[in-house]
């Protein structure tokens, strides 16, 4: 991920520094339960504790000769380690280092991840409380249909929200496995009571494995964080909607000295919820890299190996932008109430059409009849943009089963609103 969408916690995870210190403590640890199975002397293994360093400049210069990064890295440690570096990878294999500092890299980022998800959480959800009640359009196939209310949108948002929470947790706790079991993962070299003293020490789950983890497990993560992307894709894309000239009823944040356009001075874009909606594309196309992954060749081959590089580290780096990005834009959102309202009659009534319907459908018209009758009214509504309750006051027809005191009652944006609380109590708000 370009270091423009790089936010500096979440990119300490993936650097090469932290790769490396995970896999040094991984070694080390092998060597403290070697020591306690007296397979090597126990001040071998203090000596190795103390003197365990790397140098990621050595590992670089080291790789371009074995074109292979963990050879380089197990002999840079044990340039410091004299006659001890003996003890060192003892009946290991490159992917115990490999998949089981994935696996913590993965936790340290999900953790980061969980966080930026609670937090989103709380500011849906103080947002969806202050609008609960401020009136707008409801839009299906983009087409003004009923009233509802912007706090209703964003309960609907936070419920979701929470729905990718559980998930994010789950695949969080799913992927938190290791292992140390050798070539193929027969323990022919090693003892499997190093794996369960190191991953104990490292908080995984062993997992039985080949010579290396399936990638099924790698997967579903990638997976839960395309779909938490593509929800925030859905969030700012509402936003981006109700930006527009047309309608501005929202708008994200504008803050002084910032500029829409190099051309045109008046320009306030929706960019930050178009970012947004840009990186949840890579995020699904890393989601089916990693699927791809999933089959490899017998106990294992690298065909994984050069995509996951990529697919991982850009998968939390973006979606940790992102998160803070939609936190950005919900708690600073610019909410225009008036233009909501103008929005609601702006069909002169037409949005009142189905209550109409079902007046006269109480009042004993058959229902194809009421339903043929009031779109006649509100297709004259809307070619001639005349009020839909004057044209049904000139319907003798309508006004046979509904007079005007009645018709007056359900021109009435109330009735749309008496279900709100049920809702948010429905989502937990």
């Amino acid at each position: 991920m370009i270091e423009r969408y790089s936010l500096p916690g979440m990119k300490h995870i993936w650097e090469e520094e932290n790769k490396f210190r995970i896999m040094r403590d991984i070694e080390v640890l092998a060597c403290e339960v070697l020591s306690r199975q007296k397979k090597m002397p126990l001040s071998s293994y203090r000596r190795i504790k103390r003197r365990a360093k790397f140098n990621l400049k050595t590992i670089q210069r080291l790789e371009r000769k074995t074109h292979h990064d963990i050879v380089a890295f197990v002999t840079n440690l044990a340039q410091n380690l004299g006659k001890d570096a003996q003890y060192l990878h003892l009946g290991m294999t490159s992917s115990d280092l490999l998949d089981t500092t994935l696996s913590v890299q993965l936790r340290q980022a999900t953790d980061i991840l969980i966080q930026d998800l609670s937090k989103l959480l709380k500011v849906i959800s103080r947002q969806a409380k202050r609008y609960k009640d401020t009136v707008c359009i409801g839009r299906t196939h983009g087409i003004h249909a009923e009233p509802t209310t912007f706090g209703v949108k964003l309960a609907l948002w936070y419920d979701e929200s929470k729905r990718n929470l559980r998930r994010l947790i789950a695949a969080s706790k799913n992927v938190a496995v290791g292992k140390i079991s050798g070539a193929v993962g027969t323990y022919a070299n090693i003892e499997p009571g190093v794996e369960q003293y190191v991953l104990r020490k490292l908080k995984l789950k062993p997992i039985a494995s080949t010579q290396i983890i399936s990638r099924d497990v790698y997967a579903e993560l990638l997976l839960t964080l395309s779909l938490i992307a593509s929800s925030l894709e859905k969030f700012a894309t509402e936003i981006r909607h109700l930006q527009r000239t047309e309608v501005q009823e929202v708008g994200e944040p504008f803050s002084r000295g910032q500029k829409g356009s190099s051309a045109m001075p008046h320009k306030r874009n929706p960019v930050i919820c178009e970012r947004i909606c840009g990186l949840a594309r890579i995020l699904r196309g890393n989601s089916r890299v990693a699927l791809e992954n999933i089959s490899l060749w017998h106990e294992r081959d690298i065909s994984h190996s050069s995509a996951e590089r990529i697919i991982f580290p850009d998968s939390c780096l973006a979606l940790d932008y992102m998160f803070n990005k939609m936190i950005e834009v919900i708690e600073k959102l610019v909410v225009y109430p008036e233009n909501m309202l103008a929005n609601v009659v702006k069909t002169h009534g037409l949005i009142f059409s189905q209550r109409v319907m079902l007046e006269l459908i109480q009042k004993g018209m058959v229902r194809i009849r009421a339903y043929d009758l009031v779109q006649r009214c509100a297709m004259r509504s809307w070619q001639d943009k005349q009020d839909f309750k004057e044209m049904l006051l000139e319907d003798k027809e309508v006004l046979r089963y509904l007079d005007a005191q009645e018709l007056e009652k359900v021109f009435n944006l109330n009735y749309y609103l008496r279900n709100i609380n049920k809702i948010f109590r429905k989502v937990g708000l």
